[in-house]
């Protein structure tokens, strides 16, 4: 298990060497007003779709799974990240694109019928690619896509805000810690 989980943290972690990956429209999915007939992501993942089939979602959540997988804390499925990209791709143009026909070309691999391991060994070159910034074929800028909108809808869900970064929003501290870079 502990070696399951250092191979995917190498697909899912995000290089410290990068700065922000993300673009305004991948962010899309944090403003999304939830009264303007947006779902949560937990809630789009087990609504109706709104970009993606039922066996494109299906593709979807495997990889997100494995990107963020289950470990001591619940993984992006669990935390609704697949219906999160739903929203965040069916709100971009740009997007919808690229998403299926990678998806497309994940299912050609016969992604969905490997175990595990040649799973990983499919993502793999992939993720090493995005570290050294050299994205250029359709499978790269995909998995960038599907790695960037996974960690984004992650780490702003409430799974992964409060589990898995411990984040304790809304609670009042005694004191609170002054900032001590001289610049600020």
């Amino acid at each position: 298990m502990a070696e399951r989980r250092e191979t995917l943290k190498i697909i899912g972690a995000i290089s410290a060497t990068c700065t922000f990956p993300y673009t305004g429209n991948e962010l899309y999915g944090q403003h999304a007003d939830p009264h303007a007939g947006h779902a949560s992501g937990k809630q789009a993942s087990t609504g109706p779709r709104k970009f993606f089939t039922e066996a494109e979602f299906a593709l979807l959540s495997k990889l997100t799974d494995l990107i963020i997988p289950d470990t001591d804390t619940p993984g992006a499925v669990k935390a609704g990240v697949p219906g999160y990209i739903d929203l965040v791709v069916d709100a971009n143009p740009e997007h919808r694109k690229v998403m299926r026909e990678g998806l497309a070309w994940l299912q050609a691999q016969g992604f969905a019928a490997m175990d595990q391991p040649r799973q990983v060994a499919l993502l793999m070159p992939l993720s090493e690619v995005l570290d050294k910034g050299r994205v250029k074929t359709l499978p790269e800028r995909f998995f960038r896509l599907a790695k960037n909108l996974t960690c984004d809808g992650y780490f702003t869900s409430q799974i992964g805000m409060s589990e898995t970064l411990g984040f304790k929003g809304g609670s009042m501290m005694a004191n609170y810690p002054s900032c001590e870079i001289p610049e600020h």
